[in-house]
């Protein structure tokens, strides 16, 4: 048992799950009026089962689930904040041991289907499973109506020619990702990796991909976790009919890349080049390095006076990715951030 999972026995167990159709699973930390939109949605929605995973918050979060008595909330209060990735591994544990559903929906705590959205899929469920779908990526939107970047689907570059192609000759990240265009789909767009923002995943997909990395803590573990589910032989769609609004305006980057609070740096550049090994393979990887190391240390002069504290972030990312070390403690990691920056 790894250190990670050590911290679930506390979770409830049933000798045996009560089956249910279609759950819903929250992971949330610290933002209640956020959570609460949410949750306000999904209680209008046709889903039988919704688990909140609730990262020992401490704005008043607790007091408010309890105020909600609706039977289909479930909520899992966490002794401490395991992070997004800590959140889902918990909460889809849970939820299997608890309901083993046919299918489950992931989303944030700032994010929430429209309405509708739900029925939409439940009318073609069993029309997706028949048709070897595993797992299906919504569309996510800004709340004005933009296409969210941050939850566009994609596939990998090293996996597809044309994909590479576009990629290598500048396109960059809109080389691999879906474009506008795939959002007026009417039939499902095959993909390799998606978000964890409205991801319909199935019972079998589950079984296929097993459970997303907790110790990841934040970043990167759904990409990872989706393309696990392709690796090994499991099916992706994106259908945009199923629409999700993500209330993310407030992203944590500033202008020229860097994360704020600057402790995110770690996180974000870790996961991301255990993300990038597993996309380019074992011998690819290394020149994907090298690009990706020179530019992100051009962005340490965007840094400013946090320049030297930007780059020791930068470098213990380096090293935790290189050597497979990936239980570093948060608080580990936020008090080296406060020793060097202005804003920790």
């Amino acid at each position: 048992m790894n250190d990670f999972s050590s911290n679930l026995l506390f979770l409830e167990t049933r000798s045996v799950p009560v089956p249910v159709g279609l759950s819903a699973l929250v992971v949330t930390h610290n933002r209640k009026a956020q959570l609460r939109q949410t949750l306000d949605r999904l209680l209008a929605e046709q889903v039988d089962v919704i688990v909140v995973v609730n990262n020992a918050s401490t704005d008043g979060t607790t007091a408010m689930l309890l105020t909600i008595t609706d039977p289909r909330l479930h909520v899992i209060n966490l002794p401490r904040n395991m992070g997004g990735a800590g959140g889902f591994e918990a909460g889809l544990r849970a939820m299997v041991a608890w309901f083993d559903p046919a299918w489950c929906v992931l989303m944030d705590d700032d994010s929430r289907p429209e309405s509708g959205t739900f029925a939409r899929f439940q009318d073609q469920s069993e029309q997706l499973l028949g048709a070897g779908y595993d797992a299906i990526a919504s569309g996510v939107f800004y709340p004005d109506g933009r296409i969210c970047e941050m939850n566009r689907p994609s596939r990998n570059p090293f996996w597809h020619v044309a994909d590479f192609i576009r990629t290598a000759l500048g396109q960059g990240r809109s080389g691999f990702h879906l474009r506008d265009a795939d959002y007026a789909a009417t039939a499902p767009v095959q993909v390799d990796a998606s978000s964890f923002v409205g991801l319909f995943l199935s019972r079998q997909g589950l079984a296929r991909a097993g459970y997303p990395d907790g110790e990841l803590f934040l970043y990167a573990d759904d990409v990872m976790y989706t393309l696990r589910l392709t690796q090994r032989g499991g099916r992706i769609g994106f259908l945009p009919e199923l629409r999700f609004e993500h209330d993310c305006t407030t992203y944590p980057v500033d202008g020229s890349g860097i994360h704020r609070p600057l402790w995110k740096v770690y996180y974000n550049y870790r996961n991301a080049l255990r993300a990038y090994r597993m996309v380019a393979g074992p011998v690819l990887f290394w020149p994907v390095l090298a690009l990706t190391l020179f530019k992100w240390r051009r962005r340490a002069r965007h840094a400013e006076s946090d320049r030297a504290a930007y780059l020791t972030l930068l470098n213990l990312a380096v090293k935790d990715a290189l050597w497979g070390h990936a239980n570093r403690d948060i608080a580990q990691v936020r008090a080296l951030a406060r020793s060097l920056s202005r804003d920790g």
